[in-house]
């Protein structure tokens, strides 16, 4: 047991995040994703939601504040208002960081594609339809563009 981390965050999970840069991204899927079709590390989350496992990443991984939106949600036709699953991960990164991230739509057959670059999938219990995020690391200590 470690003082101070996230008890969602065990060592394959912790892991996994350390090795990842500044750039890299991580998927946090819902149930009914295909996690093992990327082809890259998979971690199961299996007993939380996405927004809670985002929730545990962001409390030790940062934001991009270089890119204009850092967590992008999967939607499943464009024009799509945007999910009850979507507000409450934009909701989740703003106060793990303390401010407001930028966050984008991405067409479900297009999250596919991008999912195959990922660093890593988190796959989640997360049972409401379009569940699935994308979140790029950002740099620690906090750096502003410019700096």
């Amino acid at each position: 047991m470690l003082k101070g981390v996230d008890p969602l965050l065990g060592p394959e999970l912790l892991y996994a995040l350390a090795r990842m840069g500044h750039g890299d991204e991580v998927a946090v899927v819902d149930t009914n994703y295909p996690a093992y079709a990327a082809g890259v590390e998979v971690v199961r989350l299996d007993g939380v939601d996405s927004t809670e496992a985002i929730r545990a990443i962001t409390t030790v991984m940062p934001l991009d504040q270089f890119l204009t939106s850092p967590l992008r949600y999967m939607i499943g036709a464009p024009g799509e208002e945007q999910r009850e699953v979507a507000q409450a991960a934009i909701e989740t990164v703003a106060a793990a960081e303390g401010r407001q991230v930028g966050a984008a739509p991405i067409h479900r057959l297009d999250f596919y594609e991008a999912a195959r670059s990922v660093r890593l999938v988190v796959a989640t219990g997360e049972t409401r339809p379009y569940g699935c995020f994308l979140l790029t690391k950002g740099v620690w200590p906090d750096l502003q563009p410019g700096d």
